[in-house]
């Protein structure tokens, strides 16, 4: 199966898959496939050598995705370029010159996991070897076993112009921290279940949409950064929601009652210095919309007067409601 890597600084095409342009994306292997999951990871080295082109033939015809595979040694490599849509070499591979050729060699796009204790020179010095060798994309991968150095992983993307993944382990934890540190994509344990996965996916959907820079070229595209958007911003004004609900139980007057016009005319000048094509007077009104949300929710948690027993929150204030509140 033929993957070709796409011209441009750091992009790499791994099947249907872009790395390097557009949202981070997330690998895992066999036990968290799914919805969530980008592509497959699949290390041959716990496989017995005689059933490893078994296996991936089984990987290919279970997953639709991009298939990552990882050989255990050179023959595998038949094996893996008739199956996989790109081939991982780890510390063994990245050191021995032949290896790294005839990995290359399959056409394949290339993912290069650092050795443990390389340089980044060393790191990109083999993913440059891989280039010559013929490799149509290199991927670089910042998982050596011993812990990820992020603060590696955004020296590589910058110096070396290719996307580079982050090990997360068998967990989410360290993806919200990857994403906002640049990398192109996480790279799971491949032990990791299907939870993990969702939650490295909704990490890097809620942090790449605050923090990652897309210039979608598609209508398609533009909708999916905007449908990513809005799920970071769900998140965030449900956050706001729960802390406007503290403040009301720790004023002394809280609800509408304790509004403070001039602090909201503060958080609106403030948010138009970070939003200055917005500017006070678009940014006004959807505030206002945000903080009588939060008030009403807030009422409606400690059972007020503005509770309605369950239903849906009433809408915006009337100006003359909204006048005695400020008496």
């Amino acid at each position: 199966m033929s993957s070709t890597g796409q011209p441009g600084r750091r992009v790499v095409r791994i099947g249907s898959l872009t790395v390097g342009d557009g949202p981070a994306v997330v690998f895992g292997g066999a036990q968290g496939r799914g919805p969530h999951a980008d592509g497959l990871r699949l290390s041959l080295a716990r496989v017995t050598a005689g059933d490893r082109p078994a296996v991936l033939a089984k990987a290919r015809a279970s997953w639709d995705g991009p298939l990552l595979a990882e050989p255990a040694g050179p023959g595998d490599l038949p094996a893996v370029a008739e199956h996989a849509d790109a081939v991982v070499i780890g510390a063994e591979w990245t050191e021995d010159a032949a290896l790294l050729r005839a990995a290359a060699g399959l056409r394949l796009p290339v993912i290069v996991r650092r050795a443990p204790g390389a340089s980044l020179a060393a790191w990109l010095e083999a993913a440059g070897r891989c280039a010559e060798a013929g490799a149509p994309g290199v991927v670089l991968c910042e998982d050596t076993g011993q812990g990820v150095d992020l603060g590696l992983a955004r020296a590589a993307r910058e110096r070396g112009e290719l996307p580079v993944l982050a090990a997360a382990g068998d967990g989410a934890g360290l993806a919200a921290a990857a994403v906002a540190a640049g990398v192109d994509g996480i790279w799971l344990a491949e032990d990791a279940p299907a939870g993990q996965v969702a939650a490295a996916r909704e990490a890097v959907t809620v942090v790449g949409a605050l923090l990652r820079d897309e210039r979608p070229a598609t209508v398609a595209a533009a909708r999916d950064a905007i449908d990513r958007t809005d799920a970071a911003l769900a998140v965030i004004l449900e956050r706001r929601a729960a802390l406007a609900g503290v403040v009301q139980r720790l004023k002394p007057v809280g609800g509408f009652a304790g509004r403070d016009p001039e602090r909201e005319r503060r958080i609106v000048a403030a948010m138009a210095r970070r939003a200055p094509r917005l500017g006070e007077r678009r940014l006004a009104p959807i505030m206002k919309a945000v903080i009588e949300s939060g008030l009403h929710l807030a009422e409606e948690l400690r059972g007020s007067p503005g509770d309605n027993g369950g239903e849906p929150a009433p809408g915006p204030e009337t100006p003359a409601a909204a006048r005695r509140h400020h008496d």
